[in-house]
Order: structure tokens, then sequence, then C-alpha cells
């Protein structure tokens, strides 16, 4: 079953304190909490002002999914995307797929053709090659989990 989610896309100057605060819960609760990483999550990259918030929110108005949006030159060269989650008692509704899906719309709506570049964790390699994304890196330990970068050549303008 897929919930049904409506997604959003904001600056960090566009989001209100309540917002701001529950996406940086959510994620430490994710990446922190759940997956035993201890690091500073608020990377003073979330407040660039070409960062983009994606947010997918429940019917009920809860935050259901999230990934953030970067520009190039930021972590990659290329424009980049991370943080991605989905909130636990909403996985299993295949929230996944729409997540992305928003997030390629809305990269091309900001940066027309470019490319992509993720370090994501290794077991998802698979996943995102779905997407367009193939290796460009050896694997890599980051946070005592396994990632790869991943590539996904620019589709041309719209």
């Amino acid at each position: 079953m897929t919930a049904t989610v409506s997604w959003q896309a904001k600056r960090y100057a566009d989001l209100s304190l309540d917002e701001l605060y529950e996406l940086l819960r959510l994620r430490s609760q994710v990446f922190v909490i759940e997956q035993n990483c201890v690091y500073l999550d608020p990377d003073d990259k979330d407040r660039h002002p070409e960062a983009v918030h994606l947010m997918g929110r429940a019917a009920d108005g809860r935050l259901a999914a999230y990934l953030r949006i970067l520009p190039p030159g930021l972590s990659y060269p290329q424009v980049s995307f991370g943080r991605v989650l989905t909130a636990a008692e909403f996985r299993g509704q295949r929230l996944g797929g729409p997540l992305l899906e928003a997030a390629l719309i809305e990269i091309q709506r900001r940066w027309p053709g470019t490319d992509i570049q993720i370090g994501a964790q290794s077991h998802l390699q698979t996943y995102y090659g779905r997407y367009g994304f193939e290796p460009s890196s050896e694997p890599y330990v980051e946070d005592g989990i396994p990632h790869i970068d991943l590539l996904r050549r620019g589709r041309g303008a719209a």
C-alpha cells in the first residue's frame, strides 16, 4: 500500500521553525539513533541559499519522507541529494520511488540537464540503478556503513 503524500520543496530561508525542527528531529531519529551513527547532522549545507529540502507529508500533516538537494559544488561538483529517509511509521508503503521521482523533477526544474552525483549506502546501488545512477567510485565506509558514489548523467534541458 502506498500512502497519499504531498510533496513540497523549500529553501532553508522558507522553512518555518516548526518545519526545520521536524526535519532535523526526523533526520536524527533515522541516521543518528536508528543507524547508530554519531555525527553532527546539521552541517551548514542545510542553510546554503540554493539547498532544497524536499518534504513528503501524509494526509494528516506528518512528515513521512524527506531528502535534501544540494547545488553543484557543495558536496560534489554536480548537483547532489542525500539525507534520504522515510519515517519509521511510513516504511513499507512504497514512498521511496515517489520521493526520488519528486527529487529528480525538482532538480530538473532548478538545474535543467545537469548530472547528479550521490553517495549512497552500497546495498542501495541496484535500487538507484533503476533511476539511471551508475557507480562512480569504489565502495568506501562512511560512519561505519558501506557506501558508494553514484552518478546519473544529465538528461538534457527540457
